[in-house]
């Protein structure tokens, strides 16, 4: 075959360019998803290139063209045949604000679930102290709890209005820490089939149950919510979704009734997971920042409405957060 080279690299050298800058975009992640047109049209400059190659390797005075074209053609091949799924890169601001409530939504019914769980412990407990009172030691394994709530209130009400000036960024980060720390394990602890996922559930609810109705009692009502409310309003329900990813998890393991291999049920809840755990861990961010700084504050320093009224209004947030966010657009997989 004879070859006008300088015509045939003239008339060819625009649509390899436009390929190598196609392939380009399409490497470094910055092609964004192309629709039909686009794929069309990469498709068309692959073949042209191919036969553009086909044509040169009958003609030996210009190996450099043909290895270019070579290692074009071969880039392009894998771009088409790539089976593999590319790691996307996540922005934070759409994950915030549309794939973290939006996969809530999708795992609903376990967080319903997860509520249920407490709840029941919560009764439990509450039950367990009303008709036990000497049960308090075993249900509440917390020194400062064991005693008259009336008398801690006193205690704290009178204390030294800067007892935590000193600790209280190590304090913070304490308590992230541990509840962190809890939060993974309710996640992992669905590998028991949810068994573990279950029973800490329940056994938090124990906790809060006998807490709650032990101060009550007391007609301690308004510093337990004083207490409780400003870092709670986050902290519980952050406990609740790492529940809930747990339930999610041990869904995954015993199928319900799915006819698909366990590698790809889990497969199909790991982006779920992954996005449930790491808003649970932006949650106790929060909630352990509010600990520290609001809520181990007590009248005199801070009124109790006013510590009432912000946890109020951090679970109003929190619930339309949830509920509404993200909620115009489509609800994609996490990644």
């Amino acid at each position: 075959m004879i070859i006008d080279l300088e015509k045939f690299m003239a008339t060819g050298r625009p649509f390899w360019t436009e390929l190598e800058k196609f392939l380009d975009r399409l490497e470094n992640g910055t092609s964004g998803r192309l629709d039909l047109a686009q794929l069309r049209h990469f498709h068309h400059l692959y073949e042209r290139a191919s036969a553009d190659l086909a044509k040169i390797m009958t003609f030996s005075a210009e190996p450099e063209l043909q290895r270019y074209l070579e290692n074009l053609v071969a880039r392009a091949y894998g771009e088409i045949h790539e089976t593999r799924e590319r790691r996307r890169r996540v922005a934070f601001w759409p994950w915030i604000t549309q794939t973290l409530p939006q996969t809530f939504r999708r795992q609903v019914r376990a967080f319903h679930l997860s509520v249920a769980i407490t709840l029941v412990g919560c009764a439990f407990g509450a039950l367990a102290i009303a008709f036990d009172p000497e049960a308090k030691s075993v249900i509440m394994p917390f020194p400062h709890l064991q005693g008259d709530p009336a008398d801690r209130v006193a205690h704290e009400e009178n204390a030294d209005d800067d007892r935590m000036t000193d600790g209280k960024t190590s304090f913070s980060a304490t308590l992230m820490t541990h509840n962190t720390k809890v939060s993974i394990l309710a996640l992992a602890l669905g590998m028991s089939w949810g068994i573990g996922t279950i029973l800490l559930l329940f056994y938090n609810g124990v906790i809060l149950g006998a807490i709650a109705f032990d101060y009550a009692r007391a007609g301690q009502t308004e510093f337990l919510l004083g207490w409780l409310l400003p870092h709670g309003a986050v902290e519980i329900p952050a406990i609740l979704i790492a529940g809930q990813a747990g339930l999610v998890l041990a869904g995954a393991l015993v199928g319900w009734g799915k006819r698909i291999p366990l590698t790809e049920r889990l497969r199909a809840v790991a982006g779920d997971l992954m996005t449930l755990i790491f808003g649970v861990g932006l949650l106790l961010i929060w909630a352990g920042i509010i600990e520290s700084f609001l809520s181990q504050y007590h009248e005199p320093v801070i009124p109790y409405a006013v510590k009432i009224a912000f946890g109020c209004v951090e679970l109003v947030l929190l619930f339309l957060y949830l509920s509404r966010a993200g909620s115009s657009g489509q609800t994609p997989r996490a990644p």
